[in-house]
């Protein structure tokens, strides 16, 4: 009989992190699972393979794929398309999940069947003073619960913790899988279901520790970087704005820095126009960078006459933005959007 929760678990090299993974797998209230636990050509000597291998003796659910170095994302393709379960549950090796979790998710999204994808508030496993933007990082994806949420907020970042998804199989083939390149795989997959209609739902209990080792992708991996971010989200928010925006191709940004502008000019390679930037340093007001004004805040266009876009991303900053631009009458998602 096919298992309800197919577990998606790429591994690299992670022999250390890995027992405590799998045991988070095995202590599952749940117990209908398989663990599909692809390891994407470790070269440790055999270590993290002699774990996978040591564990499947324990549990049957665990079933090995050696797939060679392939890439995260052909990796997840690769556990998908030996999939049983009705559920897909993604896991990574370094985090861990915690005993309710696909009891919980498997009966929201039983009971939801217009949810596609189900995530769930995560408990940040770093160090808060040595790894404080990681920390703030966290604390903004627990605050984006409702679908409208993510749905806005996904054009700052990824407004789901990748290891605390839930999705369904049928979702899966009906949006498209990972998709490899020079971007995060997560990121792009969640713009793409976003822009595909995919409808999405947090669960607003923490059930996965979201550890921060030194190693982790995101703070090694080129693909991770900001500039392949923006570059990535660029073409998505482009046509989010096309279609969301009543004075498109024309937008004003919040931020006039270098490397807030060196951003927001990815949206003009898709089409949208620059026509200002709106700033609050004295030293930036009144400067022309390509023929486009840098404008104090107070000379925002008026609700309904303009659209704005806020590339602003320091810690702090991107609130205040949005609480200014609130106090103005602006709406999110139809007066304004946040991209930093």
């Amino acid at each position: 009989m096919a298992p309800l929760i197919s577990v998606l678990l790429p591994v690299r090299n992670a022999a250390d992190c890995l027992p405590r993974a799998l045991e988070s797998l095995s202590a599952q209230s749940l117990a209908d699972h398989e663990v599909l636990a692809v390891d994407d050509g470790s070269d440790d000597d055999g270590r993290t393979l002699t774990v996978l291998k040591d564990y499947a003796l324990k549990d049957k659910r665990l079933k090995i794929i050696e797939a060679g170095r392939v890439g995260i994302a052909n990796a997840l393709n690769l556990a998908a398309g030996q999939a049983c379960g009705k559920y897909l549950a993604r896991m990574d090796a370094d985090d861990e999940s915690h005993p309710e979790r696909f009891r919980l998710q498997g009966g929201y999204l039983d009971a939801h069947p217009e949810v596609d994808v189900l995530g769930c508030r995560v408990r940040f496993g770093g160090d808060h003073a040595s790894a404080s933007g990681y920390a703030r990082h966290v604390e903004w994806v627990n605050g984006l619960v409702t679908h409208e949420e993510m749905a806005l907020g996904v054009f700052r970042d990824a407004p789901l913790a990748h290891p605390s998804v839930m999705v369904r199989a049928q979702a899966f083939k009906r949006f498209g899988g990972y998709r490899q390149g020079e971007y995060p795989e997560d990121y792009e997959l969640w713009l793409r279901w976003f822009e595909s209609g995919a409808r999405f739902a947090k669960l607003p209990g923490e059930l996965l520790t979201w550890n921060d080792p030194p190693g982790r992708l995101s703070r090694s991996d080129s693909r991770y970087s900001p500039d392949s971010f923006h570059g990535l989200k660029s073409a998505f928010l482009a046509r989010w704005l096309e279609a969301n925006n009543a004075h498109h191709p024309d937008v004003v940004v919040v931020g006039a820095g270098r490397v807030t502008r060196r951003r927001a000019e990815w949206l003009c390679v898709h089409g949208v126009r620059i026509t200002a930037y709106l700033d609050i340093d004295p030293k930036k007001i009144g400067r022309i960078h390509k023929g486009r004004p840098v404008l104090h805040h107070r000379h925002a266009p008026v609700p309904g006459k303009g659209f704005v876009v806020s590339y602003v991303s320091t810690p702090g900053a991107a609130q205040h933005v949005a609480e200014y631009l609130t106090g103005l009458g602006y709406l999110p998602g139809k007066d304004y959007i946040q991209a930093g």
